[in-house]
């Protein structure tokens, strides 16, 4: 079996291939997304726990969360599904996917450390690799950086440098463009945005007003008409007897 493990805090992966099914037999009956502690591959793993978060039968069909098979079945799926991206809209497919118990048939697992045990693994938890591109919400930046409300966003982003491909060219730094960020601008449109809406509304109770002082004087004026008709009539039915 491959064993894929991920390490968040360090940014590193390593893939392992064990061939023992004795010491991957820790696996079996396990779900994704369940915590395992790996203590049984080897010592270099004692202390360890992992999260099981995916794989492939070796077929190569992927584990799909919430089929609690340990075997393969076929499913409709459809846009929004694991396990399928729909080419047209609308589409839905039926597909073979693998349940998401682990089993003998499993020949691949992506695993993802959890805690970390006393020995350090080389390639996994011994360096910790920079952070490439970093957070570009704003609120995800004061998160990151325990920043307070008053604090400037703008001067905590995290800036990578480009080397230019053009010979003798300075590199450059690339900063991302902080999403909802509220600015001076922002809160001004937002004024200005309210204060339409507000203008609107006053102008619309205006034309109701206006639009009910004509409908009423339609209906006087309607209702004059009709009192001065049936007066010509009984008049003229009168001159007639």
């Amino acid at each position: 079996m491959k064993l894929c493990f991920a390490n968040p805090s360090t940014g590193q992966q390593k893939t392992i291939e064990i061939d023992d099914e004795r010491r991957t037999r820790i696996f079996y009956e396990k779900r994704m997304a369940q915590e395992v502690a790996i203590d049984a591959l080897g010592d270099e793993f004692k202390g360890y726990v992992v999260r099981i978060t995916g794989g492939n039968d070796k077929q190569g069909f992927p584990l799909k969360q919430g089929v609690l098979v340990p075997h393969r079945v076929r499913l409709l799926l459809a846009k929004g599904h694991s396990c399928y991206r729909p080419r047209k809209d609308g589409e839905r497919k039926r597909k073979s996917v693998r349940g998401c118990i682990v089993g003998a048939d499993v020949r691949a697992l992506a695993l993802v450390v959890v805690k970390q045990g006393e020995n350090d693994i080389p390639g996994l938890t011994d360096t910790v690799l920079p952070k490439r591109l970093g957070p570009k919400r704003a609120t995800k930046i004061r998160r990151f950086f325990n920043l307070e409300k008053s604090d400037d966003v703008r001067k905590f982003v995290i800036r990578r440098e480009v080397v230019s491909k053009k010979e003798g060219a300075k590199p450059y730094t690339k900063a991302p463009k902080i999403q909802r960020l509220v600015t001076p601008e922002r809160l001004q449109r937002r004024r200005r945005l309210r204060s339409l809406k507000k203008t609107k509304s006053e102008k619309q109770k205006i034309q109701v007003a206006d639009y009910k002082v004509l409908v009423a004087k339609r209906l006087a004026e309607a209702k004059t008409k009709s009192a001065a008709l049936k007066t010509k009539k009984n008049a003229a039915r009168k001159t007639a007897a």
